[in-house]
């Protein structure tokens, strides 16, 4: 019988239990660049990314695009539909072949009544995610577009093992997508890596985009908020 011990959230549970709220979840296995749910969508179920990866995108009203991140094996979304009820507020789309696990809200509820520690992670994830999301609304509203693209970068790099004094970004995103996680146009962020590749802070690789210079970056940041 199938449990979700595979599933980081649940892998402390005992398997009796585990077995007990698999019970009541599906598996499905997904394509690359396929729609998993949709923005406005009334189902309140919860998906966990057994494997394979996601991106979450939330879209406005005069149709631009904001990418919010992309989430791995081992995370989950939907939660804040299966607690409130309320229609989807994020468009969710596979980045490569994967494999969902879908929890019904109500064993979802169930879980966070019968199992504390769980509940607790829950809450732990959240107040991270807010303070995320409280970082990138300062700097929306208080940094220039360069100055958000700085931050990015840095967000979704990683030390670079070849020379540990760099960070990568790996795989590169493309143009557009750092302008929809920044919410500016493409040729804004076009401009900006020409320019930081010209003065040799950053390096264009066919692996990613190299941070040669970190300090230099974070010294722009903290120009940028001062000049706030």
């Amino acid at each position: 019988m199938q449990d979700l011990s595979e599933i980081p959230l649940f892998a402390d549970l005992p398997k009796d239990v585990s077995e007990k709220f698999a019970r009541s979840c599906s598996w499905r296995d997904y394509g690359e660049h396929e729609l998993v749910i949709d923005i406005e969508d009334d189902s309140t179920d919860v998906r966990f990314v057994v494997s394979g990866s996601v991106r979450i995108i939330v879209r406005i009203a005069v149709g631009k695009e904001v990418i919010l991140g992309e989430m791995g094996e081992g995370s989950f979304f939907g939660e804040i539909s299966a607690i409130d009820g309320s229609p989807r507020s994020a468009n969710v789309t596979t980045l490569t072949r994967a494999r969902i696990c879908t929890m019904p809200s109500s064993v979802f509820q169930t879980v966070l009544r019968e199992e504390p520690d769980i509940a607790m992670k829950i809450l732990i994830m959240f107040a991270g995610r807010v303070r995320s999301l409280n970082m990138r609304l300062a700097e929306h509203s208080f940094l220039q577009a360069k100055h958000r693209l700085y931050s990015e970068l840095l967000r979704l790099s990683k030390t670079r093992a070849a020379n540990p004094k760099h960070r990568i970004v790996s795989p590169p995103p493309t143009q557009r997508e750092l302008a929809e996680r920044i919410g500016t146009r493409r040729e804004v962020v076009s401009r900006e890596l020409n320019a930081l590749e010209r003065a040799g802070h950053i390096e264009k690789a066919k692996g990613g985009i190299i941070i040669a210079n970190v300090g230099e970056l974070q010294h722009r940041i903290s120009e940028g908020w001062e000049g706030a």
